[in-house]
């Protein structure tokens, strides 16, 4: 039963409680309802005040941009009206121009007039000069016998004749003048170098022949089937003959340096007795390496001689190589040194830079060291080894120019063409062989007479000298003249040669006449 009262009063007690709650939460609603109506009257007031002030500034806004446009309309009024006296004093000038402009046309129109009375007057003139020329000019055909192209062609025809005689005649003069002073100057400066230097000649070709002391070495050298001299040819490259020759073995090779080192080692082994491969292989190392060393002081000692110093130690070897390589008979060293002693000999007389002569000569037929082991002429080869080693400019110009393959570019250049030219060419120095000797002769007669006019050629002094027989009917006396020169430069441009070539045209006319 007190359960119940609990229960019973705890339900009131939870009813009052909710209704205090709602009574609270009634007023409170009524305090926001309040405040909230009042910030809406403050949020009017706020409006309302804002409007008044921006009308306010909306007409201050528009008070200040009518004073603004009233200014600007006065200001462009003042414009206008600066511009309209501009444009009026401009039309004024215009004006005036006209006025002057007309007065020119009218006194242009008056003066053109005139001319134009002058003109035809002139044209008046000149058709009668005309009339007048052509009745003189028919008056003269008559009285010559021959039309105007006729005798255009005849005073052609003499004036080309004279011009040509004009040209031979200064040709000749020139020629002359230029040869007399060219030989003198030229004879003095080669004799001197010539004088100067006068080295010895000496033969080589390209065999070499080994003494042995007795017939029976013969066999030894071949060996047991052979294989000595297999062993021999083989490590040298070199060809060995062993013929019927008593006390001699004969070494044949292109390349003299392999021929140098086979004979140096073939007589190591005559000397030494004992001749098998493996002494063979032993002795032909030995001779290799001999060799490199002849060639290396003899190197040293050719530039030492010809006083070029500075050189690469790589292009001294080669120039040591030179030693061993002939052309046409002549040693090539020694003819290096000698172009080296007569270019140098040459610039000094000259005074011009005897050094560079001197180097240019000694390097000129470089490449010939190495031809034998490179494609390309030597010429060419020797140019490369000259640019791979740092020479100067003018050294590789002249290397590349003294056979006339590329075009010389200054005097040194020159020096060395006429030097290697000397050197060839001088009696005893080069030996050429009949086929080489018959071609160059043949050739020489087939320029000749590969021009119109010549009747003969004849090739006398072993080729030095060409003479040639020309026709009398077609070729004048000043046409021969003319025609020399235009031989000569055929054969330099065809043909190659030591030394010079002396071209003799000849023109002769005979009579005839029998007494009866």
């Amino acid at each position: 039963m007190q359960l119940i009262y609990i229960l019973i009063g705890a339900a009131l007690l939870i009813m009052v409680s909710i209704g205090a709650f709602l009574i609270g939460v009634a007023k409170a609603n009524k305090q926001t309802e309040k405040k909230v109506g009042d910030a809406k009257t403050h949020v009017q007031k706020i409006l309302a005040e804002g409007e008044k002030n921006a009308e306010a500034k909306k007409r201050e806004i528009l008070i200040e941009a009518k004073e603004e446009i009233h200014k600007s309309k006065v200001d462009l009024e003042r414009d206008l009206k600066e511009r309209r006296s501009d444009i009026l004093r401009m039309e004024k000038r215009i004006l005036q121009k006209e006025e002057n402009i007309e007065k020119k046309l009218d006194s242009l129109e008056q003066k053109e007039e005139h001319l134009n009375k002058k003109v035809r007057k002139i044209e008046e003139r000149e058709k009668e000069a005309t009339e007048l020329l052509h009745k003189q000019l028919e008056k003269l055909e008559k009285i010559a016998g021959l039309s105007i192209e006729e005798a255009k062609n005849y005073m052609l025809s003499l004036l080309e004749d004279e011009m040509k005689h004009e040209k031979v005649v200064v040709l000749r003069e020139y020629e002359s003048k230029i040869k007399e002073e060219a030989e003198q100057l030229s004879q003095t400066i080669v004799a001197t170098a010539i004088q100067k230097c006068a080295p010895d000649f000496v033969a080589e070709s390209t065999v070499s022949v080994v003494a042995l002391p007795n017939d029976e070495m013969k066999g030894r050298i071949i060996g047991r089937e052979g294989r000595n001299i297999r062993t021999l040819e083989t490590m040298t490259g070199i060809d060995i003959i062993i013929d019927d020759t008593p006390e001699a073995v004969v070494l044949s090779g292109f390349d003299p340096i392999r021929r140098e080192i086979a004979r140096i080692a073939l007589e190591k082994l005559i000397q030494d007795g004992r001749i098998h491969p493996a002494r063979i292989e032993e002795m032909v190392n030995k001779a290799r390496k001999e060799v490199e060393n002849t060639i290396k002081k003899t190197g040293d000692q050719a530039a030492f001689d010809a006083g070029v110093f500075g050189l690469h130690p790589e292009l001294i070897k080669l120039i040591g190589r030179l030693r061993y390589r002939t052309s046409y008979g002549q040693n090539i060293l020694k003819h290096s040194l000698e172009v080296a002693s007569l270019a140098a000999v040459m610039a000094a007389e000259l005074n011009i830079d005897v050094k560079t002569a001197k180097r240019a000569g000694l390097l000129h037929d470089i490449g010939k060291a190495v031809d034998f082991e490179m494609e390309g002429s030597h010429v060419t080869i020797g140019g490369n080894i000259a640019k791979k080693y740092k020479e100067n400019e003018i050294i590789i110009n002249a290397i590349m120019s003294h056979h006339g393959d590329v075009e010389p570019t200054n005097v040194i250049s020159m020096l060395i063409q006429a030097a290697d030219a000397i050197s060839a060419a001088r009696p005893g120095a080069r030996r050429e062989t009949l086929e080489a000797y018959v071609k160059r002769i043949e050739k020489l007669e087939e320029i000749a007479d590969s021009f119109d006019g010549i009747e003969k050629s004849y090739a006398v002094q072993a080729g030095r000298e060409i003479r040639i027989m020309v026709k009398p009917d077609e070729l004048s006396d000043d046409d021969i003249v003319l025609k020399c020169r235009e031989i000569v430069k055929k054969i330099e441009d065809e043909l190659d040669y030591p030394g010079q070539i002396k071209v003799n045209v000849i023109r002769e006319t005979r009579v005839t006449e029998f007494a009866k």
